[in-house]
């Protein structure tokens, strides 16, 4: 061979090289620009009644939660989130509609007690799980639906693909009946149909959540709702089967303890760490969000440190709750965000990470926050309303001041520099008081009124002897 023709085929190697490996370089381009443009999976996680300072994240010393501790440092956990609603099912309404509850006759309810052909979510209406399903996602709830009973309501009309739970607001966590007693009914639903299992309803919804995920693949984004009833009473732990078979009531006003609370929670808190155990089996959790939150502030065990209030009440203990959200292919770890957030902004978040959009005919009351979320934007600055019939309470939560009324007594806070509700400021600032006493007449005008067949639940001096009201002069 020449050497002309030797240094030729040198050339052509070398080249027939750089093309492949150029070949190979763009493939792996493309394979990681796919991957970095697939819909997330999404897991949503409520608990029920957990006050804001419940989880050790979060700066609970009785117990620890390690597995969402650990939640929150592998993404960005909010300091300043907020419910609904100061009670469960209305705040259920704000977070499947992203609207303002009080826009729905069943959201006005606080909360749905009971059986009706009228009050519930009405299965015409947009949902965050229907409005996904549009978007290619198969749907699923594990756990507690309370936005209206069958044959009208039900999971199923309501955009999600199957459904396990329970349809009110509480069960047994052992017999899961809606009572005590021979005449208590079957809370415990697959689908439209009651259910017997055996098992502590917690590690139950875990159990089918756990399933349900190993059944996924890449090939199809799902939104898995995990709707847990901890740690909302009755009282009983994961060993507290004989305390089920000896409670007259379901609200347990004799029983409970912070011990049991604090088992409750920590039950709560190693079925999480199952299901993200799952998701890292299956080769899943790099592309799934998972967020973390509660239906509303904690009740009468929890700890709301250092905020005021609890269930019920719309001082900050009653609507401020913990919220983690966690998605490791777009979410830097170790994050803490003080913006300000609320259930009903969940909606419009997830649907603009699923490349949707809330349905133009129900604008979402609440804002898409992914880009503050991601980091490419800053915090924003917020206006949010509530109001609850108990004791004609009314709120305003508008940059750090907040506009508070329970009964006859009205306030002006800030809550950034006293988030306990400490330092009555509406004497000192008259304009900022009337501002938002006015703001929020115009809002509420915008709402459904509260009529006296609304349905309510205070706390009062007979459930718990701090909740007492002082006995008027005659």
């Amino acid at each position: 061979m020449s050497h002309f023709n030797k240094k030729r085929r040198q050339m052509l190697g070398s080249l027939s090289a750089l093309s492949l490996s150029s070949l190979i370089s763009e493939a792996s381009n493309a394979a990681d620009n796919t991957a970095s443009t697939k819909k997330p999976n999404i897991i949503f996680i409520l608990a029920d009644d957990l006050g804001y300072a419940d989880l050790s994240v979060y700066g609970q010393t009785d117990f620890q939660t390690p597995q969402l501790d650990q939640l929150a440092k592998q993404g960005l956990r909010f300091t300043q989130a907020y419910a609904n609603s100061a009670v469960c099912s209305a705040t259920r309404f704000g977070l499947i509609t992203g609207r303002y509850q009080y826009r729905l006759r069943g959201g006005l309810e606080e909360p749905i007690a009971g059986a009706s052909d009228t009050i519930g979510l009405p299965p015409e209406h947009p949902t965050l799980p229907s409005l996904l399903k549009k978007q290619s996602y198969k749907t699923a709830l594990f756990g507690k639906w309370h936005l209206g009973f069958l044959p009208k309501f039900s999971p199923l009309k309501s955009g999600y693909d199957v459904f396990f739970g329970n349809y009110g607001g509480a069960i047994d966590y052992f017999t899961h009946k809606t009572g005590v007693g021979p005449d208590a009914k079957d809370g415990l639903f697959e689908g439209e149909v009651p259910v017997n299992k055996i098992g502590y309803y917690t590690d139950l919804i875990a159990d089918r959540a756990v399933a349900y995920v190993k059944q996924q693949s890449p090939a199809q984004p799902f939104f898995l709702s995990l709707h847990f009833t901890a740690p909302h009473w009755p009282w009983e732990t994961p060993d507290d089967e004989a305390v089920s078979r000896e409670i007259n009531s379901l609200f347990h006003l004799d029983g409970g303890s912070l011990e049991t609370y604090g088992k409750m929670v920590v039950s709560l808190d190693t079925a999480i760490g199952r299901i993200l155990k799952s998701l890292d089996e299956q080769g899943l959790a790099e592309n799934t969000i998972v967020i973390f939150t509660s239906d509303n502030g904690g009740e009468r065990f929890s700890r709301t440190w250092p905020l005021s209030g609890q269930k019920t009440e719309l001082l900050e203990g009653g609507i401020r709750v913990p919220a983690i959200v966690r998605w490791p292919a777009k979410i830097k770890s170790g994050q803490v965000s003080s913006q300000v957030a609320i259930s009903m902004d969940w909606l419009p978040s997830l649907l603009a990470a699923a490349g949707g959009a809330p349905d133009p005919a129900y604008p979402s009351d609440g804002q898409n926050l992914l880009p503050v979320i991601l980091g490419t934007q800053a915090v924003q600055p917020r206006t949010l309303y509530w109001r609850y019939k108990a004791n004609k309470q009314k709120a305003v939560r508008s940059g750090d001041w907040k506009y508070l009324k329970i009964a006859d007594n009205e306030f002006l806070f800030d809550v950034a520099r006293d988030p306990r509700e400490r330092a009555n400021l509406s004497q000192k600032h008259p304009q900022v008081f009337a501002k938002l006493k006015q703001d929020w007449e115009s809002w509420n005008a915008q709402m459904l009124p509260i009529t006296k067949d609304v349905k309510t639940h205070a706390v009062d001096g007979k459930a718990q002897a701090d909740r007492y009201r002082a006995l008027q002069e005659e």
